[in-house]
């Protein structure tokens, strides 16, 4: 009888559709708008030997790398993550010590952010912000006793961040400091900290990033130039007057595939940190929209997957899930409120689109950890249906 019914009883996909087409369609529709605004910048550069398929070719290597990276960790169970968790922080700690020493980080436009080895640039905050998804997770899953005890359950993440906050500010990487906050923040309220001591908590930070802001003139500038771009828009206004109009050429179906005006040498980072300025140009409003929605679907079924995990009492893989969609949705919203003028200019890529190796590497892992909870979550109602 009990074959009978597990033979009567539609099996489930082993992997959520709604969590891969998104993210495969992310990924894909990246590979393309970073050849399309890479292709002006690639052929006038000697640095790049005149190759017109220079960054193509170099984003589709790290996108093979990321997906090969991304199979080897979806095997690993996510008890074995958790295990591990302490180490992956520490050592992300570590690689944001080394990035800072003289002759051995790599700066860049006034930040030092690349540990070089040799035609690879290895960016460590990329990986940090994995880690602390996984350290936040593991910490929060140890103290869920203690989270409505200020000394137990809050101080000793405080003073973590803390510790991350200030190397990632000397490198400076404001906006992965800001993602990183957010992401521990989201696993502890999600976790079950005290509302009262919750709410003190984003009070405190609100005052240190106006701090922040205020006692930085570097800082001071960009956000008022992102107040008022055009009163200076060829000074520090300039990146965002430009992402501006790439928006208002575009129009609602944008000027065609490749036909960008912007990314012939006006938009500074049009494959990086303003893809969004180029996909909105080209594609238009619509292209917009399906970007934010594909980002929208891949955070709600993160959530979705999260919520799935806890109801089954496993708690450490549905703070991971959750944790995820906290990174993905933050960093996505702040690249691009920044691209739309709606933020300041700060130095974030679009999840899973963006050119970079590090940034696409440590994504597509990270979406293999997203998968493997969802899979080990259907195994489990699997393994109790039969």
């Amino acid at each position: 009888m009990k074959h009978w019914n597990s033979m009567a009883r539609p099996t489930s996909p082993e992997m959520d559709p709604l969590l891969l087409w998104p993210a495969i369609g992310l990924l894909l529709l990246g590979l393309v708008m970073v050849y399309s605004a890479s292709i002006a910048m690639a052929e006038g550069s000697r640095f790049t030997g005149n190759q017109s398929s220079y960054f193509l070719v170099r984003h589709a290597v790290f996108l093979v790398v990321g997906v090969g990276a991304a199979m080897i960790a979806f095997q690993v169970p996510m008890r074995l993550w958790q295990q591990v968790s302490l180490w992956l922080f520490l050592a992300g700690l570590f690689l944001l010590i080394v990035v800072l020493i003289p002759h051995i980080g790599r700066s860049v436009n006034g930040a030092q952010r690349w540990i070089s080895f040799g035609p690879i640039n290895l960016q460590p905050s990329e990986f940090m912000k994995l880690f602390a998804v996984m350290y936040a997770a593991d910490y929060t899953t140890r103290k869920l006793s203690d989270m409505a005890n200020f000394r137990r359950g809050f101080v000793p993440m405080a003073g973590v961040m803390v510790l991350v906050g200030a190397l990632l500010l000397r490198e400076p990487d404001f906006g992965a400091f800001v993602v990183i906050v957010s992401i521990a923040v989201g696993i502890l309220f999600l976790g079950g900290i005290n509302a009262r001591l919750f709410s003190a908590l984003v009070l405190v930070m609100a005052v240190a990033f106006v701090i922040l802001i205020w006692v930085s003139p570097y800082r001071r500038e960009r956000i008022f130039g992102f107040m008022d771009p055009w009163q200076d828009a060829f000074g520090k206004g300039y990146q965002l007057s430009h992402a501006l109009i790439a928006f208002g050429r575009g129009e609602w179906f944008g000027v065609g595939l490749g036909a960008s005006v912007e990314k012939l040498f006006y938009l500074p980072e049009a494959h990086t940190d303003f893809l969004l300025a180029v996909i909105a140009e080209e594609l238009g409003l619509f292209g917009v929209f399906a970007v934010i929605g594909l980002f929208v679907l891949l955070v709600e079924r993160a959530f979705a997957v999260g919520r799935q995990a806890l109801a089954l009492d496993r708690v450490y893989s549905g703070l991971v899930a959750q944790g995820i969609g906290i990174w993905l949705g933050v960093q996505g919203f702040i690249n691009m409120g920044v691209n739309m003028g709606i933020l300041p200019t700060k130095g974030l890529t679009l999840p899973l689109m963006s050119f970079g190796g590090s940034s696409i590497v440590a994504n597509c892992i990270t979406l293999a950890i997203l998968f493997r909870v969802d899979w080990e979550n259907r195994q489990l109602m699997r393994g109790q249906q039969v």
